[in-house]
């Protein structure tokens, strides 16, 4: 995704520093400033997410764990949701396929995701995840978001 498309899109409906607000006040288990979780930006359909490396990520053979990857593309997904409807908390998963396309490099990783499709009830994405630092994907996913009526 290219700097040029993300210019040409609306403004985000919520932007990083409130979307980070709003994820400490209704999910402070989830979201902490500890987890190593960190939203880097946000455009209208979109966001890149980092999760910092930690050691207890790495199983045998020295790779990141799988369900560190997912957990990070269904919180991409999540956050580019809501920066196309605004604050619907209750949005949730209904959907996500993931293909590990290589071995990550023991350090950050990093998530992309772009919605493809947004409706009235449901919003569907891809996230690239990526080490930090490299261009080659370590896994690819697609998600679809289930909107609740308002």
């Amino acid at each position: 995704m290219g700097e040029t498309s993300k210019r040409k899109m609306a403004p985000p409906k919520l932007g990083r520093d409130e979307l980070e607000a709003r994820l400490r006040g209704e999910f402070p288990e989830m979201f902490a400033i500890t987890d190593g979780l960190v939203i880097e930006e946000v455009w209208h359909g979109g966001c890149r997410i980092r999760r910092g490396f930690d050691p207890t990520l790495l199983r045998p053979g020295g790779t990141i764990g799988g369900t560190t990857m997912m957990a990070l593309a269904d919180y991409a997904m999540y956050f580019a949701v809501l920066s196309a409807i605004g604050w619907v908390p209750l949005a949730v998963t209904t959907n996500l396929t993931i293909n590990f396309l290589s071995k990550p490099a023991a350090r950050d990783l990093v998530a992309e995701a772009r919605l493809l499709k947004l409706g009235k009830r449901l919003a569907v994405g891809e996230i690239a995840i990526s080490s930090a630092g490299e261009d080659t994907l370590v896994a690819h996913a697609t998600s679809t978001y289930s909107i609740p009526a308002v």
